[in-house]
Parts: structure tokens; C-alpha cells; sequence
């Protein structure tokens, strides 16, 4: 069944590697279908990949190869919610290993320009801590990080003021 509403990603040509790294990257993904162009067209030839069905840790998505005409910015992030630290680190290492940028405070940018939040629950739990202290604590900690680093928010957590 298709989904009523799936997020539609602009891409310049490169949609289909975009997908398919996603779906070698995080559980629960996967490229679904590939529609390639049924004659020439103003920007390309018969043949071309158009659109890309994929699907990211089960949020569906259309990769459209629409040109260089727009660019991705922050203002649209997948979050990805980790467990642990081996979890935090195989995702921020993938999207940097694979042409990415790092970021502050646990953000990256895979090298199509999709910006990724890889954020660990420890971490939403701690700024959301209902010690104002402690959630200050832990949310001063992240300021000062890149990837984030669970002992160190789990360290500011335990901390006491003085």
C-alpha cells in the first residue's frame, strides 16, 4: 500500500547512491523502486534515474533527481535516536566516513547535504531531567560536542553544582 504522505527529497542526480547508502546504513531501510525517464527530456535522456522509493528506519521517502536548482539545509534533519555508544558512534561514522561533515551538538551532513541528528535517548532524557540543575548540566555538556559522548553526559548528569 502506498503511503498517503512520504517525505520528498530534491537531489542532483544522485538520488538512487543516496538510497542506497541509507538502506546499507540503518535498520529498517531500504530502496523500494527506481523510475527512470520514458524519453529525453530538457535536462537528460531517456534512461535517466528521476525518482528513487526508499525507505529510512521505516520513514518512507522520494529521492527526486531534480538538478542543482535547490540545496538541503538544516532546516530538515532525520533524528535518529540511539541506545548506546556503539550505536551513536557506527551512524555519525558511517555518514562522516561516506564524504560527511561533522557538526555541533551531535549533528552531521551526509555528503548529498542531508543533515542527520544522531542523538542518544540518554541525552533527550537528560535535557529534559527534571533537576533544572542536572538538565543544565548535560546540556551545557553537549554544547561543547561534535559527536555526542554518553559517558560525558551521563558524567554532567551525576555531577553536583558547587
Amino acid at each position: 500500500m502506498t503511503p498517503k504522505n512520504i517525505i520528498c527529497l530534491w537531489f542532483d542526480g544522485d538520488a538512487l547512491d543516496a538510497a542506497n547508502f541509507y538502506a546499507s546504513t540503518f535498520p529498517d531501510s531500504r530502496v523500494s523502486a527506481v523510475h527512470k525517464a520514458p524519453g529525453d527530456y530538457p535536462a537528460g535522456k531517456t534512461g535517466d534515474v528521476i525518482t528513487v522509493e526508499f525507505t529510512v528506519m521505516g520513514i518512507p521517502c522520494l529521492g527526486l533527481n531534480g538538478g542543482s536548482a535547490f540545496k538541503h539545509s538544516e532546516a530538515f534533519s532525520f533524528q535518529v535516536a540511539t541506545d548506546d555508544q556503539a550505536e551513536t558512534d557506527r551512524y555519525w561514522n558511517a555518514i562522516i566516513g561516506n564524504g560527511g561533515q561533522a557538526n555541533a551538538c551531535g549533528w552531521c551532513k551526509d555528503k548529498w547535504g542531508i543533515s542527520w541528528q544522531i542523538t542518544p535517548r540518554v541525552l533527550s532524557q537528560a535535557i529534559a531531567n527534571p533537576d533544572p540543575a542536572a538538565a543544565k548540566r548535560a546540556f551545557e555538556a553537549m554544547m561543547t560536542m561534535d559527536r555526542i559522548d554518553i559517558a560525558a553526559i551521563e558524567a554532567a548528569l551525576s555531577r553536583a553544582d558547587g
